[in-house]
């Protein structure tokens, strides 16, 4: 016998044959899935073919940024591997964990779930970050902050979804009101990278100190541009007492590359 339950789900996998949605990146027609949550998320939006050409970032990188190199010509110049960015203004975070490019699916991946509230595609975007972080210790984890105005208007925070989600897996406390935004600024976007650096100068700040106080501590955002987000939240996090910070942002835009 069919409960309600099951007879929406019936329905509803009937109706995605009739009306399917289309990929929201090739623009084809796609249909449900009946395998886990993960895949019946990503494909209410993108197609397998699409998904699967999603490419991550190989290769020789900078051990902090993790920047890859432009070639070999460009690491033998940098005997200590570290890269020219992070040789002349070294960030305060350890290590920078940005394991898929800003390409392709992922560009719309981002834009669904950070301006059109498609808050389902934060778990499989958090989880294209777990192999990179695996084997880390972290003591706390915290998405980057947004300005109180901001954060109305967009009533979440994007950046602390996938910092929970992150959480959840691998069962590390998450601290949402620790550090804040001292004021509003720009957006990022559009900016060139000295302006992203001015934008961002001073905008963090961080109360209750004594709870991050030689912690090592995971500070996650949706994208990593050029850095001037997440260098400025490590430094701030530094300064209030954090042992060490790691960043983390499951997409990164190459420049150069």
């Amino acid at each position: 016998m069919l409960t309600r339950s099951s007879l929406g789900v019936s329905l509803g996998n009937l109706l995605s044959w009739v009306y399917p949605e289309k990929c929201r990146e090739c623009d084809v027609p796609i249909h449900a899935l009946k395998s886990s949550d993960h895949a019946v998320v990503l494909n209410r939006f993108f197609c397998r073919d699409c998904w699967e050409k999603i490419e991550g970032i190989g290769g020789r990188c900078c051990p902090v940024c993790s920047h890859p190199f432009q070639s070999g010509a460009a690491l033998s110049h940098s005997p200590d591997h570290v890269c020219g960015d992070c040789r002349r203004d070294p960030p305060c975070f350890t290590l920078a964990l940005t394991p898929y490019r800003y390409e392709g699916a992922l560009i719309k991946a981002i834009q669904l779930f950070k301006y059109e509230e498609q808050v389902v595609l934060a778990k499989p975007l958090a989880d294209l970050l777990i192999g990179a972080l695996r084997g880390l210790k972290i003591d706390l984890v915290m998405g980057v902050p947004l300005h109180p105005t901001r954060l109305r208007s967009r009533s979440f925070n994007q950046s602390v979804l996938l910092a929970k989600k992150l959480a959840l897996h691998f069962s590390w406390p998450l601290y949402v009101d620790v550090m804040y935004r001292t004021r509003e600024t720009l957006s990022q976007v559009g900016l060139s990278k000295k302006a992203r650096q001015k934008n961002m100068r001073g905008v963090f700040s961080v109360q209750r100190q004594e709870r991050i106080s030689g912690q090592c501590v995971l500070l996650v955002d949706d994208v990593y541009t050029t850095g001037a987000t997440l260098k400025e939240g490590a430094k701030t996090l530094k300064k209030a007492g954090a042992k060490e910070v790691f960043v983390a942002a499951p997409v990164r835009m190459l420049f150069g590359i």
